[in-house]
């Protein structure tokens, strides 16, 4: 999979979100599926979704003992997404059986990636409310490099940390950036943040963009608007 735009359809239920898919003619978006639509419909929903020719992010943020991990891999790894994440906090063993568990019987797998920090988490709350002294862009390369080492194929970070991650864990080493808004959007509970265009002058494989397209007027145009800004 090369560079895209990839949806958040945060949203509550299925119907909504399949209405939501139908605003789209042109292309099929990627798509990521959050706790929210996982937890109020379960795996079917991933199911529907692909079965209308999306590629789907699924976006559950595992974190927990590695054998539990990798039981959890394992059943996603039946529901045919193209990838899905977990915390880099849970540490290397954790994401080396992580993946083991994703990786089916015939070598193939969705791709895997690691959350370093939320882009809702600053400087002021990594030190105060976590406890971690060091600066929030060596916080992350230290969580990348740590990814890289276990085998996952990338890492979630803002796009601000996108050529420290590439200059530490390789060019081939995926970058998957929320924090995206247009320049003239609220920024809501997101702190590091960039808009679509200087995502892709910064490096970033894929942006994931949830209100600026979800909350839009028209939906439709605001996604092709950050294509065209990412992509072209």
């Amino acid at each position: 999979m090369g560079k895209d735009v990839i949806i958040a359809c945060d949203f509550a239920s299925k119907n909504e979100t399949l209405d939501f898919l139908g605003c789209f003619a042109e292309r099929k978006p990627f798509v990521k599926i959050g706790m929210e639509l996982f937890y109020a419909e379960g795996p079917d929903i991933v199911r529907q979704i692909k079965a209308r020719g999306h590629k789907i992010f699924l976006d559950l943020k595992l974190h927990d003992i590695p054998t539990t991990v990798k039981k959890a891999m394992k059943v996603l790894s039946g529901l045919d997404v193209d990838m899905t994440n977990l915390h880099a906090a849970g540490a290397s063993a954790m994401m080396k059986d992580a993946l083991e568990g994703l990786t089916r019987p015939d070598g193939s797998r969705p791709l895997l990636i690691a959350v370093t920090q939320l882009t809702s988490t600053d400087g002021e709350s990594l030190k105060n409310d976590i406890l971690i002294d060091k600066p929030m862009e060596q916080v992350v390369m230290h969580y990348a490099a740590t990814a890289a080492r276990a085998g996952l194929d990338g890492v979630v970070c803002s796009p601000l940390e996108v050529k420290a991650v590439k200059e530490t864990c390789g060019k081939p080493f995926l970058t998957v950036t929320p924090g995206i808004r247009f320049a003239d959007g609220d920024k809501g509970d997101q702190k590091r943040v960039t808009t679509p265009a200087v995502a892709k002058e910064l490096g970033s494989d894929y942006i994931v963009v949830g209100r600026p397209i979800t909350k839009a007027a028209d939906p439709a145009a605001a996604y092709y608007e950050c294509v065209k800004q990412f992509l072209d």
